[in-house]
């Protein structure tokens, strides 16, 4: 049994705007998911179904087997958190603190309980020093983690995140990276995270979807969806610059192994090298 499943989801706005068409997505535990596109492809529409904000036009959702319906939307809602593209969206409490504390004190959990919970939460994504901050006056980057808190201190175990890095400078980039890292590999956690900057995903990811107008048109491992340059490119995306410098140096004769992420192309160049004077 998969965390989430949609079977041939389909949602028409009331403008009678078709947003998404037939979509297939399986999210099994213990996974990082990206879902690609460029912007309009459908990718905030579909995250807004994960956890029953929209209900389909036809078609289904379904957590752990269950499909979404207004006796368990509540349990829904603890178990697949989405922290929207803008952070300000979800931030309003005084501090740091209190915003965190939100969730999980609208669940009924008793004053020990919510305080643990906020502090681990701040724990995971770093910025225990912010416990007293106004959020609004943190930096981007601060602030999106602020917001990730808000819902790991509800802890789900899918966490949604719709274009994670968007508007952050290269260091909040780097954070966010790590966060995202540290919660699927050592929290467990699933995570499923939208973009349309194809340098993020390798880093991230260990599954895509690639998304064009409503529609899955791709999915597969990292190295599947990126040998796949005319497909990227009929859906303006492109190939990540890592992957694409490896293809560059195998076109001009040097055997170098394919690589996607920093750390395999450092140790693919290295190996290249190796005997060449």
């Amino acid at each position: 049994m998969h965390l989430l499943e949609t079977r041939d989801l389909t949602y028409t706005y009331p403008s009678s705007v078709k947003a998404l068409e037939g979509i297939n997505f399986i999210a099994p535990r213990n996974a990082r998911i990206a879902v690609i596109g460029s912007n309009g492809a459908g990718k905030s529409t579909l995250f807004k179904h994960f956890n029953g904000i929209l209900k389909p036009t036809s078609g289904t959702v379904l957590i752990k087997g269950e499909p979404i319906t207004k006796v368990n939307i509540r349990e829904i809602r603890k178990f697949v958190g989405i922290v929207f593209q803008n952070p300000d969206d979800q931030i309003f409490s005084p501090t740091v603190e209190q915003d965190v504390a939100f969730g999980p004190t609208n669940l009924g959990l008793d004053e020990k309980t919510v305080h643990h919970r906020v502090h681990e939460a701040l724990k995971m994504v770093h910025i225990n020093d912010l416990v007293d901050r106004v959020p609004h006056h943190l930096s981007g980057g601060e602030k999106k983690r602020v917001a990730i808190a808000g819902v790991i201190a509800m802890e789900p175990q899918i966490l949604v995140l719709d274009e994670p890095t968007a508007g952050l400078d290269p260091q909040g980039v780097h954070e966010l990276i790590e966060v995202i890292n540290t919660l699927a590999k050592t929290y467990g956690m699933t995570v499923i995270f939208s973009t349309h900057d194809v340098s993020l995903v390798p880093e991230i990811a260990d599954y895509v979807y690639v998304m064009n107008r409503g529609k899955v048109i791709a999915q597969g491992t990292v190295h599947e969806i990126f040998m796949q340059h005319d497909m990227l490119k009929s859906v303006r995306l492109d190939v990540p610059v890592l992957p694409k410098l490896i293809r560059a140096l195998q076109e001009e004769g040097i055997a170098v192994s394919m690589a996607y992420t920093y750390e395999e192309s450092v140790q693919a160049l290295l190996n290249a090298c190796k005997g060449r004077p």
